[in-house]
């Protein structure tokens, strides 16, 4: 491997040049063990192969030898956009690589790359579905084309090389695909913008790798051209491509949610880089009608089939839940960079719960298979898809080996190579705790090291110790995340009197000795949870959760011949914990059987005596097979 760069930068995703918190890199976070432990064993020792298996498998990798030999357009496999899933692979495996130093994994990335290399032309376009004989022109279809996406996820994976290994031919390669985009789109070139937003937060990133403003400015010309009808007109309406008004002019997210919500990670990072102050108070307007009006208990957002798309305002239908897991991963970029501007504690809320509850749900149990939509209500029990078949609908009933357009296995695979990166952050005066898994964290601070041990079994149970474990001679802060969902959390320092704090952040200023320890000790029994009355789809019905973890009714859990839809729930006994399961009573639920559904009066009528049943953390549905499944129960 090239040795590793002393650099400012190293071992982070995300590296603003400044903000009310500083992120800390993969060598300053190590998760220890617990439930993000095991989810980044998984992706070390499953999901990476297995995303490396199918892009091979699908024959995406080989568009790149079959450029190289001269046998495209005739060989290629895939749509458009299937260079970028390689790319995305190559992300996950430099962060992971950069992790834990796997030589085995450098030796794979290496030999991809080098298949790649000489695909990039002499100026430094890069793409295998464009630019051919016998293929469209370079960007003749920006609406669709997806070239500058795919440039955008090649710039990340560059990144993510370069800040763990330095500068290498994966580096290089990125370099010189950011500056054909500059000579191509940048001022008197041509002027559009790519259907797909991604190559702006890469670009505002590659601006803060290399220190080369140049990048930032492209980036700032693509954010400012979208809205104002740069793209053509569609079926869905420019809306779709977050073309139809102005970034900064946008006060809610509207249109494919992913692409808002790449878009508004640019915009965030584009705003600190430049003290665009107007565009960040547009971007926190957007995010918080976005999280308060158009998003899922889950922290899923896209309430449209048609288009991966928002919702109108509360339009939040369980059983019609998109909730694209690429869409998890968005929202958690644009919550983190806000989270680093601020400081404000919510954004750190809205990561856990989009990780807990959409991300961790993607992969299976075993690695081998994802889900990309993620409902709240799987109506019938799904079927299992054939393993060695890619689905060829994203709304798969099950988890999948993959898909026909499989952007989700990699994005999963990257978000958990970096998760210690979300766990803490340091300022001048301290360190901040905004997740919590049993890891070391060490930050530099005014003064100079300080490190922590944090230990504890969340979500299961709600006690997180930090142990100070180097410290300096000199005051400094220790702050930790109380959530927003917490209502009975209480801290205890060192044998002092244990105080009960409020959602926020708990600061404890000290001139601490190695070895002090800070308690949080947090309720995470199952809790009732209901609707705002304005959703709807759900009035009537309450959900179940436990500390961050939403769960779910499966019918494998009921009496034989029940589904999902046949029950209703007891709201006058509360949920309780049973042999490390929570509990809810049910009762089935009576339906008259009728030609025409609509009968004058109500017949939805209690039809037993109650029953006990085992509810499922939501993460963990459909892991044991074809079963229908409900966030939302109605009451009885």
């Amino acid at each position: 491997m090239t040795g590793t760069l002393l650099r400012s930068d190293h071992g982070r995703p995300v590296a603003p040049s400044e903000g009310v918190l500083r992120p800390l890199g993969l060598d300053n976070v190590r998760i220890a063990d617990g439930f993000w432990a095991d989810r980044q064993t998984l992706n070390a020792e499953k999901l990476i192969e297995h995303c490396e298996y199918w892009v091979e498998r699908a024959g995406w990798m080989g568009n790149f030898d079959a450029a190289r030999e001269g046998r495209l357009p005739a060989a290629h496999t895939g749509r458009s956009f299937a260079d970028s899933d390689v790319y995305k692979l190559l992300e996950a495996m430099a962060w992971e690589i950069g992790r834990t130093g796997d030589e085995a994994m450098n030796r794979r990335l290496q030999a991809i790359v080098e298949r790649i290399a000489p695909v990039q032309h002499p100026d430094g376009y890069l793409n295998t579905y464009f630019g051919r004989p016998g293929q469209a022109l370079r960007y003749s279809d920006l609406e669709w084309g997806h070239e500058l996406y795919c440039y955008g996820h090649l710039i990340q994976a560059a990144i993510a090389r370069g800040r763990t290994a330095g500068d290498d031919l994966l580096v290089d390669i990125g370099r010189r695909a950011a500056d054909h985009v500059c000579n191509t789109f940048g001022v008197g070139g041509i002027e559009g913008v790519c259907g797909h937003p991604e190559i702006e937060v890469a670009l505002v990133e590659f601006a803060r790798f290399t220190g080369d403003d140049k990048y930032l400015k492209q980036a700032q010309l693509f954010i400012e051209r979208r809205g104002h009808h740069t793209l053509a007109d569609i079926e869905f309406g420019r809306d779709y491509f977050q073309d139809e008004t102005p970034l900064r002019d946008t006060d809610i997210m509207s249109g494919h949610a992913v692409r808002a919500l790449y878009l508004a990670a640019g915009g965030v990072d584009l705003a600190v880089e430049t003290h665009d102050h107007d565009l960040f108070r547009a971007l926190e307007t957007q995010v918080a009608k976005t999280v308060a009006k158009r998003t899922y208990l889950t922290g899923g957002m896209g309430a449209h089939h048609e288009g991966e798309s928002f919702g109108q305002d509360f339009e939040l239908p369980p059983d019609r839940s998109y909730s694209e897991s690429c869409a998890g991963v968005g929202a958690v970029m644009v919550s983190f960079r806000l989270l680093l501007a601020t400081g404000d504690s919510q954004y750190a809320d809205q990561i856990e719960r989009t990780l807990f509850n959409v991300i961790a749900g993607s992969p299976s149990a075993e690695g081998t298979s994802f889900f990309y939509t993620n409902t709240l209500h799987q109506r019938v029990p799904g079927t299992i898809p054939p393993v060695d078949e890619a689905s060829p609908r994203a709304s798969s009933s099950l988890r999948a080996p993959w898909f026909e357009v499989s952007c989700c296995p990699t994005n999963v695979a990257r978000t958990f190579a970096t998760l210690g990166t979300y766990l803490a952050t340091s300022s001048p005066d301290g360190l901040q705790i905004h997740q919590y898994a049993t890891a070391d964290v060490r930050g530099q601070i005014e003064g100079g090291t300080v490190a922590v041990r944090i230990e504890t079994a969340y979500p299961l149970e709600g006690t997180v110790r930090v142990i100070i474990t180097e410290t300096i001679d000199t005051e400094w802060d220790l702050a930790i995340r109380v959530p927003g969902w917490s209502t009975k959390a209480r801290l205890l320092f060192e044998g002092e009197e244990e105080v009960q704090v409020t959602p926020g952040t708990a600061i404890i200023r000290r001139q601490f000795a190695v070895g002090d320890t800070l308690e949080l000790r947090l309720d995470v029994s199952p809790r009732f949870t209901f609707p705002d009355p304005r959703i709807d789809a759900v009035r009537g019905s309450v959900a179940v959760e436990a500390g961050p973890i939403v769960l779910c009714v499966e019918s494998v859990d009921l009496p034989p011949g029940l589904s999902v839809n046949d029950v209703r729930l007891d709201v006058g006994r509360k949920p309780e914990v049973r042999d490390g399961r929570t509990t809810v009573s049910l009762l089935p639920a009576k339906f008259q059987s009728s030609a025409w559904p609509y009968p004058p009066s109500p017949e939805d009528l209690a039809g037993g005596a109650a029953f006990e049943v085992p509810l499922t953390p939501y993460h963990h549905r459909g892991n044991r097979g074809p079963s229908t499944m409900r966030v939302w129960i109605p009451c009885a």
